[in-house]
Order: C-alpha cells, then sequence, then structure tokens
C-alpha cells in the first residue's frame, strides 16, 4: 500500500532538488543536538512554518522510529486512527511504516482503529516527511491521527505508545505535529498561545486541555500535544524547551490575521 503526497506542490515544492534546497534554508547549523522523548513541530505550507520546524529538527538527535501524532483536518475515518503498514511517499522517495511497533501499539489500545480514509487527504503528517527525509539517515515511522478531546482516551494511546517504544530495542522519538492559534491579531495569538506553550513546557496535558477551553485556542493539534506529553514522561521526561515561537505575520508582515507556530522539544 503506497499512500501518495496530496500537499505536495502546494505546501512544499514538487521538485526534490528545490525541496531539499529550502529546507536546507530553515536548518540551523552548529546547534548542539540532544536525544529527546518528544516534541511539537508545525504543519503550515513550509513558507510559513518552515523554520521553526527546522529549529526543532536541527537539534535532534536522530532515532531509528518517529511516531507521529497529527489532527485530523478532513473529517474523514474514525476519530483515533492508526495505519499499520504500507509506504508513504515524498518527492524526496518513500518511508516504511514500522508495522511491528504499529501493531504493538495497536494491540495495546483498544480505542485506536486501523483506517486508511483519515490518513488519505491529511497534511499534518505528510508535511513532517521531508524534514526527516533530508536527512538521509534511514527511518521508519507509525502515522497517528486524532480527532475530538478525550483525556481518557489520550491518556490510554499514550500509554500505548509508551509501553510498545518500552518493549523494542530501537530509539523512538514521538512528534505530536499542531499549529497554534487560527486568524487572530498578533498580539491576542502570541497571549492565547504562551497559556497553551506553558502547559505543555510545564509537561501538564490536563493543564493544556483546560487553557485552550479557558481562552478559546483555536490550537487544531492539542490531542496529539497531550498524547506526546503523556508517552513523554511514560518514558521518563521531565524538562520541556521552547525552542522558536512566531507567527505567519511575522514571515509576510500582515499582523491582522495570523497562525501561530511553536517548536518545543521534551527530553
Amino acid at each position: 500500500m503506497l499512500r501518495k503526497p496530496v500537499v505536495c506542490g502546494q505546501f512544499y515544492p514538487a521538485n526534490a532538488r528545490v525541496l531539499r534546497q529550502q529546507i536546507e534554508t530553515y536548518l540551523e547549523s552548529e546547534v548542539p543536538k540532544k536525544e529527546v522523548r518528544g516534541a511539537v513541530v508545525p504543519h503550515a505550507g513550509y513558507m510559513f512554518s518552515g523554520s521553526v520546524a527546522g529549529a526543532v529538527y536541527s537539534r535532534i538527535l536522530f532515532p531509528d522510529n518517529f511516531i507521529i501524532l497529527g489532527p485530523n483536518h478532513t473529517g474523514m475515518g474514525v476519530p483515533y486512527s492508526i495505519m499499520r503498514e504500507g509506504k508513504w511517499q515524498t518527492p524526496l522517495g518513500e518511508v516504511s511504516i514500522n508495522s511491528r511497533l504499529a501493531q504493538k501499539i495497536r494491540q495495546y489500545c483498544p480505542f485506536l482503529e486501523e483506517d486508511e480514509k483519515a490518513h488519505w487527504h491529511e497534511h499534518s503528517i505528510e508535511v513532517q516527511l521531508p524534514f526527516l527525509q533530508n536527512f538521509e539517515k534511514p527511518f521508519q515511522f507509525v502515522p497517528i491521527v486524532l480527532a475530538g478531546i478525550n483525556l481518557e482516551v489520550f491518556r490510554s494511546i499514550g500509554t500505548a505508545i509508551s509501553r510498545a517504544i518500552e518493549e523494542g530495542s530501537e530509539k523512538t522519538l514521538v512528534l505530536a505535529s499542531s499549529d497554534f492559534t487560527h486568524y487572530e491579531p498578533h498580539s491576542v495569538a502570541k497571549e492565547k498561545d504562551r497559556q497553551a506553550i506553558n502547559s505543555i513546557l510545564t509537561l501538564d496535558e490536563e493543564k493544556l486541555i483546560q487553557e485552550v477551553a479557558r481562552y478559546d485556542i483555536s490550537m487544531c493539534g492539542q490531542g496529539p500535544c497531550c498524547v506526546m506529553l503523556i508517552a513523554s514522561k511514560a518514558l521518563g521526561a521531565t524538562e520541556a524547551q521552547l525552542v522558536k515561537y512566531q507567527t505567519s505575520g511575522d514571515i509576510i508582515g500582515d499582523y491582522s490575521q495570523v497562525v501561530g507556530y511553536a517548536g518545543i522539544l521534551v527530553w
């Protein structure tokens, strides 16, 4: 089964050479790299959020596997969906799903269902892959798409992920793909996003859900962030760092209606 790209030529270049060149402009050299348990990365078009994603990936010691958690923007498929088999294609080649790891996660979580429809047109996982492929270190991944807000379900998924990782011998990183406030003035977005970011930095998934509701933060990936925090803490994470924050206004100069992007490392 081959999942072909759906936002290639829109969110990022369709030409492999041009794509690599663009990604390289976002990566930072001479920065320390570390082994981390989890991370938050944005998923907008590269011209908007690429520098934030690049700042995160520049600081990571790359593992053998990635579990990439994305929100469901399309409304297709079941609420909690995992793909256990196949490959995903980008202009930089094909990436295989780690079927063994995916099977274990699915086995340990009764809420996750295998449903390709939730993945076929969802961009939040796809846009991460070229960044990972650009480093040319072999890896596999597990794609998981989440909809809705249910802390009980998130804890079950996060626990299943940590258990599956602990039982394996390969290093695995849990990525939460998320943008933050959508289409509000720059000053409003920054203040709202600060509340959500602080909750992530204190590794408090319950507070994150509360703050998103309290401040009406239009953060699309709070579910993926919650699951990432739960899994990372179960794997021993005790610290987090905000690597970079900016809004689309910082890129195009229009601060009237922006989208917020944050890059966070958890270890």
